[in-house]
Parts: structure tokens; C-alpha cells; sequence
């Protein structure tokens, strides 16, 4: 049996979204090594002291120290009372992708999970799996591939990690693909997928980019069962369906199974990116109905140029017929430049959206409105672009960069810009 969620009656539920949290970063090594991730050991220390890496991290090719990470976690950890699960939409290990094993992947694995565990010993914690959990990163076969590519030895290790916070059924699924559901109260179910199978990254997916573990069939299923038992669904993840890294074959599908079971899904929860944005799903027949919002949160790491960031988001209560929506959501960030000039730490509140958006609600069509306003209005524009990089200065954004922005949150599609001809 699935444990209950804490939040009792009409008190909105609070939810801690983290994604993305490496480590292997030493203060003062070089930051600017010529490598797609330095600061590490091997990288040494660099003469001009102007290239090294700073004591809680560096805005150039670095990843979290480890102490940085541990301050956030001490933080929530003492701020427990005030949220009631955990959304942990995947990437745990470093981005030195060529150094990396399967061993060094299961100890990261199980070092982070040792973690979450330490600091939320009694949170509910629902997991998903990132891109760069496997060895080499992004390769995932399907589970059919046997022998010395197997997905086996991560898809158990997943399992035997996360079975503190998950029920048997689920940790079953999680061994044959990687994905699962649970229902932490009635009326109420969290899907947790596997994304990497729509990865274009993912070489293996050359064998099949449609469905290759039958993981929409599965989610049709589910949502089905949900929508005939009047759930109400949460989807986890990590690469955003809209992303381009999203295999178009896999994105498009998907977002016809959001078309049908719109009224179901009150909430979608994304990582991958690193930045704080949204996608919005429209009708299919006419793309002018809002229909749906994915919210991709921002990461921990500040890989690269970015400040580090969690988030909280509000959600309807468990009450009898719950919407489950999401009402508000709260992000706070670590200025990492301020940190690292004070030599001390301090996680500070960015922005609700609510309240910094203006949003008369979270709805889609509160979401849509957002980027209507946002395509005639310069300062809510350069507002945003400065909050998806989690308040770094990232200069003026300029035509290129207004039509990125806002075809981005339109496109909730991979690869149509359909939606974004008249920006």
C-alpha cells in the first residue's frame, strides 16, 4: 500500500520539486579547462586565481559541490513542516559523461538517494529518471535487449534505491521500464515516466521511435483506469515533452494523449533544461484552446551560466473532489556570484508566479494569456527571460530571443512551430 500524502482537508498540498543535482566540484580548481565540464580534481589549480572555481560553485562548465547541494537539502530539511512530498524529476550524476561507468553511476545513485533519505527521512519522495543516470549517457535500450547491453543493472539498482518510498507493485514496473504509478490517496494518482524513450539521443530508439516499451500504451491505460475511477493525475518526468530533444514520433502521440484525458491531468512536472519556463498543449483540431501546462522547474546545478534553484508549488488539497490543480508555485534560488563574494550561503526567495505574472489563476488558459501579454509587452517579456535563467543577467532579449521564448512556451510539441508563425 502506497503511503498517504500529509496534507489533510482544504489545506493546498505543497510539493518540493528538485532536479538535477551533480557533484564533483573542488573551490579554486580550474573552471576554465577547455573541457566540457571542469573544476574537478584532475583539472588542477589554475595560476590566475581568476580562473579557479569559486567555494560554492562557478558559473563557467562546473557542476554542485557537494556542500552547496547539503546546504539546500539542511534548508528544506529544517523547513520540513512547511511542504508534504517530494517531485524528483531525475539527473543525478555529474557531466563528466566520459569518465563515467556503470559503477560510478550506481554510487551516485545511491549517494543521492542516501541523501534524500538523511534529510527526509518520513517524505513521501516520487522519483523519475533522468538522461544522464545511465553509462554511456542516454543509452537506454529497451528492456527486449539482452546480453551485455541490458538495462538491467540501472533499472534494478532504481528499484532497490527507491523502495523505501514506493510500493511493491510500482518498484515491479520500475524494473521493466523505468516508469511507475501510485495512488498516495484516493481520488488521486502520480504517474511517473520514463523519458528517456522519446530521448533523441537515445541511439537505441533507431530501432523503434514510436512506443518502443509500450510505456504509452501503458500511460492510455492508466489514464483510462483514472478517468473511470474519477482520478485525478499528476504526470512526472524529465525531458519536456515539447523539448527538441523529445523524438517528434513520441512528443506528438503524447500530446494527443493529453488532448484526451485534459480533465484528468491537473498537473505535468519537468526538469531536463535547467531553466524555469512552461509549455502549454492547445486543442488539437483548431491550436487556439489551452488545454494543459507543463511546468519544467529549475535545476540545482548552475551548469553553466545560471544561478541554482528549487521549487514549491501550491496544489489543491485532499479533500472529497479535489481539483488536485496546481494554484500557485514559488521558486527560490542561490545568487551564486553574491554567495561566493560574501563566502556564505543564503537561499533566497525569487518569485512566486502567481504575484509576479499577475495570474488571475494557473489555469492553461491563464498560462496562454501570460504569453499573449508577454508578445506585446517588452518588460513582462525581459521579466521572464530573466527569471528562466533564474535571475543571472542574461542581456536584452532581443528579437531572436523573443521569438525563442515565446515559441517555446507555445510549443508543447516537438519540433511544429505551428503555433508560433504569428510571433
Amino acid at each position: 500500500m502506497s503511503r498517504s500524502l500529509t496534507c489533510l482537508g482544504r489545506r493546498p498540498c505543497r510539493p518540493h520539486r528538485l532536479s538535477r543535482a551533480p557533484l564533483p566540484c573542488e573551490p579554486g580548481n580550474n573552471a576554465n579547462c577547455g573541457e566540457p565540464v571542469c573544476c574537478r580534481e584532475g583539472n588542477g589549480v589554475p595560476a590566475n586565481k581568476s580562473e579557479g572555481a569559486g567555494p560554492f560553485g562557478d558559473y563557467r562548465y562546473c557542476d554542485t559541490p557537494l556542500w552547496t547541494l547539503e546546504s539546500m537539502l539542511q534548508k528544506l530539511s529544517a523547513e520540513k513542516d512547511q511542504f508534504d512530498y517530494i517531485y524528483w524529476t531525475g539527473d543525478l550524476p555529474a557531466h563528466d559523461v566520459w569518465n563515467q561507468t556503470r559503477g560510478t553511476q550506481l554510487e551516485s545513485l545511491y549517494h543521492m538517494v542516501g541523501l534524500m533519505r538523511k534529510y527526509f527521512p518520513d517524505k513521501p519522495v516520487f522519483p523519475c529518471l533522468g538522461n544522464h543516470e545511465s553509462a554511456p549517457v542516454n543509452s537506454f535500450p529497451p528492456p527486449y535487449i539482452s546480453g551485455k547491453y541490458n538495462i538491467s543493472w540501472l533499472y534494478d539498482a532504481l528499484a532497490d534505491s527507491w523502495k523505501h518510498w514506493l510500493p511493491k507493485d510500482a518498484l515491479a514496473m520500475v524494473k521493466s521500464g523505468a516508469y511507475y504509478s501510485v495512488s498516495p490517496h484516493p481520488g488521486f494518482r502520480i504517474i511517473s515516466l520514463n523519458m528517456n524513450y522519446c530521448n533523441s539521443e537515445n541511439w537505441w530508439m533507431l530501432l523503434n521511435t514510436t512506443d518502443p516499451t509500450g510505456e504509452l500504451a501503458w500511460l492510455i491505460g492508466l489514464l483510462q483506469h483514472s478517468e473511470n475511477t474519477g482520478e485525478k493525475v499528476h504526470i512526472l518526468g524529465h525531458i519536456p515533452p515539447g523539448d527538441s530533444g523529445c523524438l517528434k514520433a513520441w512528443s506528438w502521440n503524447y500530446y494527443k494523449v493529453i488532448n484526451r484525458y485534459q480533465n484528468i491531468i491537473a498537473g505535468q512536472f519537468f526538469g531536463h533544461t535547467h531553466y524555469d519556463s512552461f509549455q502549454v498543449f492547445y486543442d488539437e483540431e483548431t491550436l487556439s484552446v489551452p488545454v494543459n501546462v507543463a511546468y519544467v522547474a529549475p535545476s540545482v546545478t548552475a551548469y553553466s551560466g545560471l544561478n541554482m534553484g528549487y521549487r514549491f508549488y501550491t496544489m489543491d488539497g485532499i479533500y472529497r473532489n479535489s481539483s488536485y490543480q496546481v494554484l500557485d508555485h514559488e521558486t527560490y534560488i542561490l545568487n551564486l556570484a553574491k554567495a561566493n563574494a560574501e563566502g556564505k550561503i543564503a537561499w533566497e526567495f525569487e518569485y512566486s508566479a502567481k504575484a509576479q505574472y499577475n495570474m488571475a489563476s494557473l489555469s492553461p488558459r491563464d498560462w496562454d494569456k501570460l504569453i499573449t501579454r508577454m508578445s506585446t509587452n517588452q518588460t513582462l517579456l525581459e521579466t521572464y527571460n530573466r527569471l528562466y535563467y533564474k535571475s543571472v543577467n542574461s542581456g536584452e532579449c532581443d528579437k531572436a530571443c523573443r521569438f525563442s521564448k515565446l515559441c517555446d512556451t507555445r510549443s508543447a510539441r516537438s519540433h511544429d512551430t505551428d503555433l508560433c508563425k504569428d510571433l
